[in-house]
């Protein structure tokens, strides 16, 4: 596994990234193999009070965040060629939940959400 748990971590809760889904990671790893780029997790699980708290500096969060179960990462995205590979990677390991940031990309397989997504932030 390319993964630490303790990169999944939210930052109010160290070893909480022990929460996240297995299915999700097993995807994940299998998806950083194929891109052939490293993955820099910027954001894994996150408990309740951390989700709330980046909604309130003004990000844009979704207050039933699958990152909150964790079954989502976001992927640091340093340019268009990287965050290419990720979104390519990603969609041939089974992810069909993706969010396109100019410096990130959000995966998720959170059962409890709509399938075939792809959106921009």
């Amino acid at each position: 596994m390319h993964f630490k748990l303790s990169e999944f971590d939210s930052p109010d809760a160290p070893g909480s990234g022990a929460n996240m889904d297995k299915e999700f990671l097993f995807m994940l790893d299998r998806a950083r193999d194929m891109a052939g780029v490293p993955f820099k997790i910027n954001s894994g699980y996150r408990t309740k009070a951390h989700n709330e708290a980046l909604g309130k500096r003004g990000y844009k969060i979704a207050k039933n965040s699958a990152h909150m179960s964790g079954h989502a990462a976001d992927i640091a995205a340093p340019n268009g060629a990287v965050r290419f590979a990720i979104v390519a990677a990603c969609i041939r390991a089974g992810f069909n939940r993706i969010g396109i940031a100019a410096t990130f990309v959000h995966v998720d397989n959170d059962p409890s959400k709509p399938e075939d997504i792809i959106w921009l932030y």
